[in-house]
C-alpha cells in the first residue's frame, strides 16, 4: 500500500482531505510496481514563491513542485519524493479555469506524482505523453479532460 504524509501549512475552504489525496496517489501509481512513500505539503503563496526560486529559479508561486527522491541503491525505502502543493494557486486557477476545485486539486496532484515517477513536460513529445496519461488516470477517477479546457501546466 502506498504511504502518504500529508503535511498542512496553509489551510482553506476545499481543500482535499488526506483519504482523497490518496485515493488520487493511487490512482496515479496504479501501474507502478511497488508501493510508494510520498510526502505531501500543501503551503501558501509565501512558501511556494521561495522554493520555486529557490530550487527553479523562477519568481512568484506555482500550484505544485514536484522533489523527486535520490535514494541510493540497496536502501530498503521507497520514498518517491515530495510534493509542495500551493492551494491560493490551485483555487485561482480552478476559478480562473471554471473548473471544480476538486478535479483540478486531483489534476495538480497527478500531475506531480508523474513528475516524481519521471515523467516531464518540457520537450513537446514529452508533455504529449504526460497529458495523455493524466486524462487516462484522470478518467478511471471520473474527472474530463482537463486540457479541453486550458492548458496551463
Amino acid at each position: 500500500m502506498n504511504q502518504i504524509e500529508v503535511q498542512v501549512v496553509f489551510s482553506s475552504p476545499g481543500q482535499p482531505d488526506k483519504t482523497q489525496i490518496q485515493q488520487w496517489i493511487d490512482a496515479a501509481l496504479q501501474d507502478y510496481d511497488k508501493d510508494a512513500e510520498i510526502v505531501v505539503r500543501i503551503v501558501d503563496v509565501h512558501e511556494s514563491a521561495q522554493l520555486n526560486k529557490q530550487y527553479r529559479h523562477k519568481p512568484g508561486p506555482t500550484n505544485i513542485l514536484s522533489f523527486p527522491a535520490d535514494i541510493p541503491e540497496g536502501i530498503g525505502l521507497n520514498l518517491l519524493g515530495d510534493l509542495v502543493v500551493c492551494a491560493p494557486v490551485v483555487e485561482r486557477e480552478a476559478l480562473e479555469q471554471q473548473k471544480l476545485l476538486t478535479h483540478h486539486w486531483a489534476h495538480i496532484i497527478i500531475h506531480g506524482v508523474l513528475h516524481l515517477l519521471g515523467y516531464d513536460h518540457i520537450e513537446e513529445a514529452e508533455a504529449e505523453v504526460m497529458e495523455s496519461l493524466e486524462i487516462k488516470i484522470l478518467q478511471t477517477l471520473n474527472i474530463s479532460n482537463p486540457y479541453l479546457q486550458a492548458h496551463e501546466l
